[in-house]
């Protein structure tokens, strides 16, 4: 009955001197996802959070007198979405989507269900690396294209599992590229990300950006939402992500790199009264020694207005580009000094200045609540560390902690650490260890600690 209605309106649509418009028309978009869609996985994640009983004071009294508190444990799910990139079963996906995770389950365009572990990941960065197996089967495999090619106007087709709606697509075009936001914790910029009007919503997170000739040219990773309600889709370019997924599968920590420079952002009124001729861009206030920026000729008072091709407009810009790459990576640099526009290549050094051999000492300390490490170079560069201040520097500080409710978080540095009144330097990792490890029930203790150039004390009664 279609059939006939369908060649009934044909005959019709010609008698009367009319036809279809494209009639043999296919888009290629439709093509697009039909080739790449199989390759797009549905994340879900299952983590566990310890939950107090109490509130912070309460808390503090039911230690003081029954010891340890009785955390309880909540489970807690997410959403995320990824990409088949390699044929063994890795998957790159956003590191805010399997952070923590306890279970990782994977489901394929077909309904396939897969465990996957998770490989390794950057938070910074925010891309991860998680891994299925195959299991005999031949999976689809999205192909890599190239993010650096890229240009404003050309289509972008985001595939993904927003709100839970899975494999939706979404079409639009390069907004821009380069751009810079901030991360929503506030903790640093997500920097050079593609800027695209495709519809990206919560659970679009790891999927993948793609160009029309389904490559993917990015990692689907934030959102802002202006007052107005229009909502921007921003995605991490695939080359910035590429260059690290050998070291992230090889199980070798991340080498993020190293310029060696101390910096601030140019404002009227330094650009005014150091005589600068720009109005933007990361004022090199110092020089480290024997650093990659040294040996390059960069000077105090240049101001770095381009790295690598990516405009710079402020000192939190400039630390987020460096360490977009790898340690070792050769760039160039672009500054202007004091009207002299001077271009530099520069082959960028490694964190601990020790080429990739030594990696981070990590320490995790459960008694407050902390992770801490000693301080590499690249902490000085990028929190401004003087290299006169010796301590350890602040990774992580863990939930429901001394350290939490203190207000301590990641960058600190703890220079040194008094208890009952006496005062003890601590100078590297065996320092701290060894100070910690002698608290006893009762002690009374003050951590002295520099925050952005500021000392502040934070003190408690250890239980």
């Amino acid at each position: 009955m279609k059939k006939l209605l369908l060649v009934t309106l044909t005959i019709l649509a010609l008698t009367l001197g009319l036809a279809f418009v494209n009639p043999d028309y296919v888009s290629p978009v439709e093509k697009v996802v039909e080739a790449a869609a199989p390759a797009v996985v549905k994340i879900d994640v299952e983590t566990t959070a310890k939950i107090s009983p109490f509130d912070p004071f309460t808390e503090d009294f039911f230690k003081r007198f029954f010891g340890e508190i009785p955390f309880a444990e909540k489970k807690a799910e997410a959403l995320g979405s990824g990409f088949i990139f390699d044929a063994d079963g890795y998957i790159l996906t956003n590191e805010h989507v399997v952070h923590n995770a306890d279970q990782i389950k994977v489901t394929l365009l077909d309904g396939s269900k897969y465990d996957a572990k998770y490989v390794g990941g950057d938070e910074e960065l925010d891309i991860a690396v998680i891994k299925i197996d195959p299991d005999g089967q031949q999976l689809p495999v999205l192909e890599i294209g190239d993010s650096d090619s890229l240009k404003i106007g050309e289509w972008a087709i985001a595939i993904g599992n927003p709100l839970g709606f899975q494999h939706t697509v979404t079409l639009g075009v390069i907004s821009a590229t380069g751009r810079q936001i901030p991360k929503p914790d506030g903790n640093g910029y997500y920097s050079n990300l593609i800027q695209t009007d495709a519809a990206i919503n919560p659970g679009n997170s790891g999927g993948p950006l793609l160009n029309i000739h389904g490559q993917v040219v990015g990692i689907n990773t934030a959102i802002v939402s202006p007052q107005y309600g229009t909502t921007l889709g921003f995605a991490i370019p695939i080359n910035v992500a590429m260059r690290f997924v050998d070291t992230i599968i090889k199980g070798i920590p991340i080498q993020k790199a190293y310029l060696g420079v101390y910096v601030s952002t140019v404002t009227e009124s330094t650009a005014k009264s150091l005589g600068l001729k720009v109005d933007t861009g990361a004022l090199v206030t110092d020089v480290i020694k024997d650093s990659p920026a040294e040996k390059a000729g960069i000077k105090t008072q240049d101001v770095i207005v381009n790295f690598n091709g990516l405009d710079i407009h402020s000192s939190d810009e400039l630390v987020a580009a460096v360490h977009n790459y790898p340690a070792g990576s050769k760039v160039s640099i672009t500054l202007n000094r004091f009207g002299k526009k001077i271009t530099l290549n520069v082959e960028l050094g490694y964190q601990d200045n020790a080429e990739g051999k030594k990696t981070q000492e990590k320490y995790q300390d459960d008694k407050l609540g902390l992770v801490v490490d000693n301080i590499l170079p690249g902490d000085r560069e990028e929190l401004s560390i003087p290299q006169e201040i010796s301590g350890v520097i602040v990774r992580d500080v863990l939930k429901n902690s001394y350290a939490s409710r203190m207000g301590m978080s990641k960058g600190d540095v703890i220079v040194m650490i008094s208890v009952n009144g006496k005062q003890e330097e601590v100078s590297s990792l065996e320092d701290y260890k060894k100070v910690v490890s002698e608290f006893k029930k009762g002690d009374y203790v003050a951590l002295i600690v520099l925050r952005e150039g500021v000392r502040y004390i934070a003190s408690f009664r250890y239980y």
